[in-house]
C-alpha cells in the first residue's frame, strides 16, 4: 500500500529529500519504522525520544492534513495514496 511522506525543515535535512513513497505501511508506527530503517540514526533521533520508541513531543505528524493526535496516534491506519507530513513545531505570531 504506497503512501507518500513529505518532510519539512530538519526532517528534510535528515533525509536529504522533500518526499518519499513508502510501499508497505499498515499504520503510522510501521511507517516510522520503515523510515528509520531507510534513513538511519539522523532521522530516528528526530522522530523518537532518546533511547525509546516514544515519539518526540516537539514534532507534528499529519495524515491527510489531520494530526495523528486527533486520530489514533501511531496506531492510525494507512491506506493507498495517503499523504503523511512530518515537521517540527511552528512558532511565531
Amino acid at each position: 500500500m504506497p503512501v507518500t511522506v513529505r518532510f519539512f525543515a530538519n526532517f528534510r535535512d535528515a533525509t536529504g529529500r522533500d518526499w518519499v513513497v513508502v510501499e508497505k505501511a499498515a499504520d503510522v508506527a510501521s511507517l516510522l519504522d520503515e523510515l528509520s530503517k531507510k534513513f538511519g540514526e539522523n532521522l530516528t533521533k528526530l522522530l523518537f525520544s532518546s533511547g525509546t520508541r516514544e515519539l518526540r513531543k516537539d514534532m507534528t505528524i499529519l495524515v491527510n492534513g489531520k494530526p495523528i493526535r486527533l486520530l489514533e496516534g501511531v496506531n492510525t491506519p494507512l491506506k493507498d495514496e495517503d499523504v503523511i507530513a512530518i515537521f517540527p513545531p511552528v512558532a511565531g505570531g
